[in-house]
């Protein structure tokens, strides 16, 4: 028995001389509660919203305020007509425009009812859904306060709902393009992580370093093939898109191409990063997989919007590349936008691969003196 207990005494010690395994046991679940904790969450907070005020009365201002000071939306414009809805449904900062019918508050007065429209984004089908469950929730206790009793009339402020961009509100259009974005970077960044470790578990890294080549000519030799491999499994993804889901693309075919290459190389360079930095070919795996996965799926806004997240997490997303595309490749295939509504994620990502292009070229350089 003395002699068990000695041997797991040192079982334990090698546990906790092990930066690793400990991080293993005790840093990845404290991670995982946090990001779920927190990320994981069917509330709204902080939804933008934009008002079409035709009728410009005492009612519609009070509606008004009661929707902002709710603390679920936040007011991002104020709509002269029907023709700014699309543009500014486009720019992805609005979740839904609410819009007044003209003499509103007359209508309330005279006719015992009038009519308000909710005009949602429905190219994100669950946040779409709570956000008009929202709103309408708020205008049937509006109803109540104005009908002077708890059971209220329903038919005093009726709202229509219209969902823009995915009026069947199909599931497929929010997650088909997050599959896209989470597939690219996980085969990409994966692909080329081992690139690099494979030599050198090889032994192999010898023989490129003291060759002709240039650090730059290594690494852009290194990721050409996978661009062209990736590349091509792009038509393909969007071809089934097309044919077994039923998913268009309303946009630029070319644009959306020309953004899935930057995307491609994005994570092909990321991926070169993760190889000129890791030791054997499991360690570039494992952070390939585990360090970029949960982060794709949680902090992008693919599942959960970034805008119910708090600070803290907000700050988090902006360093996601993958946050960037979806909303670039969603703007594209499911509301038909151009580039003039893109191009700050795009700058973001090509921002993005410079510095991983960069850091992998000083890192050869490194390895070269």
């Amino acid at each position: 028995m003395k002699r068990f207990l000695g041997f797991v005494k040192k079982e334990f010690l090698h546990i906790f001389r092990d930066p690793r395994t400990l991080f293993l046991l005790f840093g990845i679940p404290a991670v995982q509660i946090l990001l779920f904790g927190f990320v994981v969450s069917q509330d709204i907070r902080n939804a933008g919203v934009a008002f079409l005020d035709l009728s410009k009365d005492e009612v519609t201002q009070k509606l008004t305020d009661r929707i902002i000071s709710s603390g679920f939306f936040r007011q991002t414009d104020n709509l002269l007509t029907y023709n700014d809805i699309d543009k500014v449904l486009k720019k992805g900062k609005t979740k839904a425009i609410i819009v007044y019918e003209d003499n509103f508050g007359r209508n309330l007065l005279e006719k015992g009812k009038a009519s308000m429209s909710i005009i949602a984004d429905g190219s994100e089908p669950n946040t779409a859904t709570l956000v008009t469950n929202y709103i309408m929730a708020i205008t049937v206790d509006f109803n109540r306060e104005i009908a002077g009793n708890s059971a209220g009339s329903g038919s005093l402020i009726t709202p229509e709902v219209r969902m823009f961009y995915n009026p069947e509100l199909k599931g497929h259009f929010m997650f088909v393009p997050g599959v896209i974005t989470l597939i690219l970077i996980l085969i990409c960044a994966l692909m080329t992580s081992v690139t690099i470790t494979r030599e050198k578990e090889f032994g192999t890294m010898e023989v490129l370093l003291v060759s002709p080549l240039k650090p730059l000519q290594i690494i852009l030799g290194k990721v050409m093939p996978y661009f062209i491999l990736s590349l091509i499994n792009v038509i393909v993804i969007l071809i089934l898109s097309w044919f077994v889901f039923g998913l268009p693309v309303k946009g630029s075919i070319a644009l959306l191409l020309a953004e899935s290459m930057l995307y491609i190389l994005m994570s092909l360079s990321l991926g070169i990063l993760i190889s000129t930095v890791s030791k054997t070919m499991q360690q570039a795996i494992f952070i390939s997989l585990i360090g970029l996965m949960l982060p794709t799926i949680l902090l992008s806004g693919f599942i959960f919007p970034v805008e119910n997240m708090p600070a803290v997490y907000r700050w988090l997303c902006t360093i996601i590349p993958p946050r960037y595309f979806i909303i670039i490749i969603k703007s594209i295939m499911i509301k038909g936008t151009g580039f003039f509504y893109v191009w700050k994620e795009t700058l973001v990502l090509v921002v993005m691969t410079l510095i991983f292009i960069g850091l992998s070229v000083r890192n050869f350089k490194i390895r070269l003196e």
